[in-house]
């Protein structure tokens, strides 16, 4: 039996399928069977009750599962501090990152990261979904946002301003809108997402609030297309002032209506649990803050 094994048969029991464990794994499905015969032929004892459907704990599974995740924690944990001790960074990152954001601005941060630790490997999930640890293979998740699930770890980056933004074709054919009530007259580019369309637009100044229900001909769940559009001229969009850093930077988007804030935003980079939290989750993290806190400076909202 193999120590990594071990792994396999939490996987395993995690998914209760085989096939689930093995995928998520990123190995053959015929592998990860070989790995569950040798650890029940080691324990004398079935872990898996096997049905036409799923698997099940057996009962000597139901005891053995609990002790083997803790015994596995307490060696990756040791694992991880002698690398702390010896300060490596090493291992492989797997991140859950937000389709614009990920794709525009933290790539390159992370294509220099890896530069300068060459025992580091990286692997992206480019999406603005919902991200389940159980079920995507990724190991955190920068995301716009605080986390919801009381039983996942996080750390927030920066704070985020929103912007309301126009490309100069677009101003110069509609005007620039001055108060939020003539923003109804204005082409939205809405972000949408699980068939919820982002079409009340919230600003505030001197503590009013104004929402504003917009109306527009695009909508789409890619943060990035709908930045696209807006750049292109095709309407008015509120953004992360992170997403549109290079774009107004460059004058291809105008800030509008500078005296009222846009909903402002946190980004946050989330962790199924503190035990996830290695030495380059943690480089990371620093990193993150420090390239988000120098492009905010640099665009001074």
């Amino acid at each position: 039996m193999l120590l990594s094994d071990l792994e396999v048969i939490l996987k395993i029991a995690e998914h209760r399928n085989i096939t689930a464990a093995a995928a998520h794994l990123d190995m053959r499905v015929a592998t990860a069977s070989a790995a569950l015969k040798r650890v029940e032929k080691t324990l004398g004892a079935e872990i898996f009750i096997r049905t036409t459907r799923q698997l099940r704990l057996s009962s000597a599974g139901e005891r053995y599962i609990p002790e083997c995740e803790k015994a596995l924690l307490l060696l990756e944990q040791a694992r991880q501090n002698i690398k702390e001790d010896l300060d490596i960074v090493d291992g492989e990152l797997r991140i859950a990152l937000p389709s614009d954001l990920g794709r525009n601005i933290v790539t390159p941060w992370l294509d220099e990261l890896l530069d300068h630790h060459p025992n580091m490997s990286l692997r992206t999930d480019l999406s603005d979904s919902h991200i389940d640890f159980y079920r995507d293979s990724v190991d955190m998740a920068l995301r716009y946002g605080s986390p919801k699930d009381a039983s996942l770890y996080g750390f927030k980056i920066c704070d985020v301003p929103g912007l309301l933004c126009a490309s100069p074709a677009y101003i110069t054919r509609h005007g620039i809108p001055q108060h939020p009530h003539e923003l109804p007259t204005h082409n939205g580019l809405f972000y949408q997402l699980y068939d919820i369309t982002h079409d009340v637009w919230e600003f505030t100044k001197n503590k009013q609030v104004y929402k504003i229900k917009m109306s527009g001909n695009r909508a789409s769940n890619d943060g990035d297309l709908v930045r696209r559009w807006c750049v292109e001229g095709k309407g008015l969009a509120v953004k992360s002032c992170l997403d549109v850093s290079s774009d107004i930077s460059e004058g291809k988007l105008i800030h509008i209506m500078t005296d009222y804030q846009a909903k402002p935003s946190e980004l946050w980079l989330i962790c199924p649990s503190r035990q996830s939290i290695t030495p380059a989750v943690r480089l990371l993290r620093d990193t993150l803050r420090e390239k988000c806190k120098d492009l905010l400076s640099r665009l001074a909202i």
